[in-house]
């Protein structure tokens, strides 16, 4: 009869203490959990152990509060030029209030995914293709301010969002894809004629240069020359200068050398015959002998005889 009643006692104490081991509840780091107690919300549970009553709490919904990222499929949309294209969104996302997470809507992730397409088609139907196509940043602020605000009341905070790929129809891609080779065409050219150019204008440049310096060397050289020929006849000139002075210095000093010795006018006529022999000594055929000469003949006669004596 003991036998019984304790191992029923053994089994109720160890399904006791099971139930108090399951009611322990330790939550990791960044996650949250929601706790409701007989269906109501009790609390959310943060990081640490915890302990729910049995039967009457349960754990409602576990939250990750890390960052979360969701790549939604491409959504069609039309711009304002109506051209439908694909574009494709990725969303970064955060849950910041647990409670609101769990019962603000049935399902957050479809929620928002089709708040971002909703949001998207308004934002892009107001612009051109092109327009499109070169705001990308403008369209990601667009959005992420929009959806940070439309799920600010399901608790979850939306960081960033990001234009993953842009689609246009094929027509387009091909019509995009013409011009851009056009375009690089035309560059092509323009750097070609452009260095083209530039090539032309060095050539010139440099002919221009060559001829300047050509031109001022033959002017340094006529200006040399001139001036060799300007030295050259300055020298020639002082050289006669000199010879004349000297010529001009000896007669002055022959003259001053007669006076000196105390020539009288025999001898200065004297002097005056000497002359006229070396004169009549050349290939001249007729002389003509002064008057005063002749008068001069005896008296050279009688010096000479003087002179003997």
């Amino acid at each position: 009869m003991d036998n019984p009643v304790l191992i029923v006692l053994l089994i109720i104490a160890i399904l006791i203490l099971c139930v108090l081991v399951s009611c322990i509840k330790i939550v990791p780091q960044a996650q949250a959990y929601v706790v409701e107690r007989l269906g109501g919300y009790q609390g959310t549970w943060g990081v640490g152990m915890h302990f729910k009553l049995p039967i009457v709490d349960r754990i409602a919904r576990k939250v990750i509060l890390k960052e979360q990222v969701v790549d939604f499929a491409p959504q069609p949309v039309i711009t304002k030029d109506n051209v439908t294209m694909r574009i494709d969104t990725v969303v970064f996302f955060q849950i910041t209030d647990p409670k609101l997470f769990a019962y603000g809507v049935e399902n957050p992730l479809m929620a928002i995914e089709n708040l971002t397409a909703t949001t998207l088609r308004n934002i892009i139907g107001d612009l051109e293709l092109d327009d499109t196509l070169t705001s990308r940043e403008t369209i990601n602020t667009k959005m992420r301010a929009s959806l940070d605000v439309a799920t600010d009341p399901w608790g979850i905070k939306v960081n960033r969002v990001e234009l993953k790929n842009i689609i246009p129809p094929a027509a387009i891609q091909d019509a995009m894809e013409k011009q851009m080779k056009a375009e690089r065409e035309r560059r092509e050219a323009i750097l070609i004629a452009e260095g083209e150019k530039k090539s032309t204008i060095l050539v010139a440049e440099g002919k221009k240069a060559e001829a300047i310096l050509a031109a001022e060397a033959d002017k340094e050289a006529q200006i040399l020359r001139a001036e060799a020929n300007k030295e050259a006849t300055i020298r020639e000139a002082e050289g006669q200068a000199q010879a004349i002075l000297a010529i001009q210095q000896a007669n002055a000093d022959g003259i001053k050398f007669v006076k000196e010795a105390g020539a009288d006018e025999a001898v200065i006529k004297l002097k005056s015959l000497e002359a006229f022999a070396k004169a009549a000594d050349g290939k001249a055929t007729k002389i003509i002998i002064p008057s005063e000469i002749q008068g001069f003949a005896g008296l050279a006669k009688s010096v000479v005889e003087t002179v003997k004596e």
